[in-house]
């Protein structure tokens, strides 16, 4: 293993940062480890934990759906309908601006396109992508572990927190970090239970350190990571 684990411990550092009150809602964290049966590492195999901007330089695959989550969730319709349980939803309209990143998940697949894009939602899983469309928040990408050689199903997601339109979507200061703290956040608090379209989650979330290096080197507009990568196990209840 490449990977080592500890708590979910930085949500106390943004306390200044979130508008919100997170010292009531400190995320539990799951006291077992990460093993190969969660995903399998890219790095071993040839892969990245960089996607692939179009260019040179690439964002941090930052969030890893645990390939031990309920098979349902691991589908498209079912990462969908657990991103709208914790804030997230489709492109505004359907619409999606800009050109496809890319990962090589180190499965055998090669660099692939990202299957889906999703953006906060502000409250309304309809419409609500447009405002953030405008006004700028969190946005993840997702990789499918799904090639001949590991075939785990895992979910590998570039999460960012961005600007408004008027700064053209740039990635926020610090938002690579920001963003996959708010996400783990969402789908962690209250207990870990997350609900939406009849379906109710369960989620744990364990913080790994060895999969990405921690600064700025390679990375899409020279913004620093802390190199953490944050698992979540998410199962139907």
């Amino acid at each position: 293993m490449l990977y080592h684990i500890f708590p979910l411990v930085r949500f106390l550092s943004l306390l200044s940062v979130l508008t919100f009150a997170v010292s009531s809602r400190i995320p539990l964290v799951s006291s077992r480890q990460a093993t190969d049966a969660d995903f399998f590492n890219p790095l071993l195999n040839g892969g990245s934990m960089l996607d692939q901007v179009p260019g040179v330089l690439g964002e941090p695959l930052n969030v890893i759906i645990s390939a031990q989550s309920s098979p349902d969730v691991l589908t498209l319709g079912g990462i969908i309908n657990f991103a709208k349980a914790i804030g997230f939803s489709t492109e505004c309209l359907g619409i999606h601006s800009g050109a496809p990143q890319s990962a090589n998940l180190g499965d055998g697949n090669g660099w692939v396109n990202q299957t889906i894009e999703l953006r906060e939602d502000y409250g309304d899983s309809v419409l609500g992508t447009c405002l953030e469309s405008l006004i700028g928040g969190n946005h993840f990408r997702v990789f499918v572990q799904n090639g001949t050689e590991h075939p785990t199903g895992a979910l590998f997601l570039a999460v960012s927190t961005e600007e408004n339109v008027t700064e053209g979507h740039t990635t926020a200061p610090d938002g690579y970090d920001t963003g996959r703290d708010l996400f783990s956040a969402g789908a962690i608090n209250s207990g870990g239970t997350t609900s939406f379209g009849g379906t109710t989650y369960s989620t744990a979330g364990v913080n790994m350190t060895g999969l990405i290096q921690p600064g700025s080197t390679g990375i899409e507009d020279g913004i620093a990571t802390d190199g953490i990568v944050t698992l979540l196990t998410v199962t139907i209840v």
